[in-house]
């Protein structure tokens, strides 16, 4: 009995090894276009979401033409716009950055809406949880008394909470909201 036990698993094993090595050979074969094109997007989104100035006031975005990155978006600091540059030019694979981010303007009026807004959209508990971590889901975009949300929420009832508390935020002109549900 202990031969036959024994001999089911070393095929047992056998088997596992065989099945290791065709999915590291696998692993190693080269990648076809669509997927750089899918890596190069997922090393671009992670350069932006990890530069040390991103936040909630920010908004970041980028298309992929090739090996060109073209950079759009808002941020509240010129650092931001230089850095994500920076960061995106050094990827392996980018041949060209085509930076397109505008740096809003100074103000303390929209100072004072951007704080206003953090606090009427992330303070209740059904909205808290997208302020969480380091860079929030949920981005508020203020130019010149202008609000714009843009991100991801998980449902339908989120993203009309953030609508209704972003238009209750006195002194604001307008709110779009370019939440996607997700």
């Amino acid at each position: 009995m202990k031969t036959r036990t024994g001999l089911k698993t070393a095929g047992f094993a056998l088997a596992v090894m065989l099945t290791i090595g065709v999915c590291s050979a696998n692993a190693a074969a080269p990648h076809n276009q669509k997927d750089d094109g899918a890596s190069l997007s997922k090393q671009v989104h992670r350069e932006l979401v990890t530069l040390p100035w991103y936040g909630v006031f920010d908004n970041l975005e980028y298309t992929i033409n090739g090996s060109e990155v073209i950079l759009t978006g808002q941020v509240v600091r010129p650092i931001t716009k230089s850095d994500a540059e920076t960061s995106v030019k050094k990827l392996e694979g980018v041949t060209r950055v085509v930076n397109n981010i505008t740096v809003l303007p100074l103000s303390e009026f929209d100072d004072q809406i951007r704080r206003a807004e953090f606090r009427a959209i992330f303070s209740g508990a059904s909205l808290g949880r997208y302020a969480m971590g380091p860079v929030p889901s949920i981005h508020i975009i203020v130019n010149n008394g202008h609000v714009l949300l843009d991100g991801v929420v998980s449902n339908q009832m989120d993203y009309n909470i953030a609508n209704i508390r972003a238009n209750s935020v006195p002194g604001v002109f307008s709110v779009t909201n370019n939440l996607r549900i997700g």
